[in-house]
């Protein structure tokens, strides 16, 4: 929008951190208390090992056992939805084996591979780096 007190920053984005440390956030620009114009990016902060104070969380599959145990069926794929993702997917997979695809590999724990990055900027994606998640 013309005139944001955010210049070309991002507003928004909700990052979802499945293991290790699980955690939900949302980061968005928050312009300094006072009177100064200054913007600093910060987040909602929903980390599950700060915000319950549990020292450990089970793990997924611990949690999955658990819940085959007691018969509890909510966090399972119901046999529909396991027959649209295979609809979904079995050609992809037949692609990759039939035309001999490779997938791109990257270092552990960093952002991805670098072709990720070039087709981010292709589509016209953004990403702005001045931002750090501390745990």
């Amino acid at each position: 929008m013309p005139g944001s007190p955010f210049g070309e920053q991002p507003i928004n984005e909700l990052v979802l951190k499945v293991q290790p440390k699980e955690a939900i956030y949302f980061k968005l620009n928050s312009k300094m208390p006072g009177l100064s114009e200054s913007v600093r990016q910060t987040e909602l902060d929903l980390s599950y090992g700060r915000r319950f104070n549990v020292r450990t969380l089970p793990d997924a599959y611990e949690r999955l056992i658990l819940d085959v145990m007691r018969g509890d069926h909510r966090l399972f794929v119901r046999n529909d939805e396991l027959e649209h993702a295979w609809a979904i997917f079995t050609p992809l997979l037949h692609k990759l084996e039939q035309d001999k695809i490779k997938p791109t590999p990257y270092k552990f724990g960093s952002r991805g591979p670098a072709e990720a990055d070039a087709l981010a900027k292709r589509v016209g994606f953004k990403r702005y780096s001045g931002y750090e998640w501390t745990e």
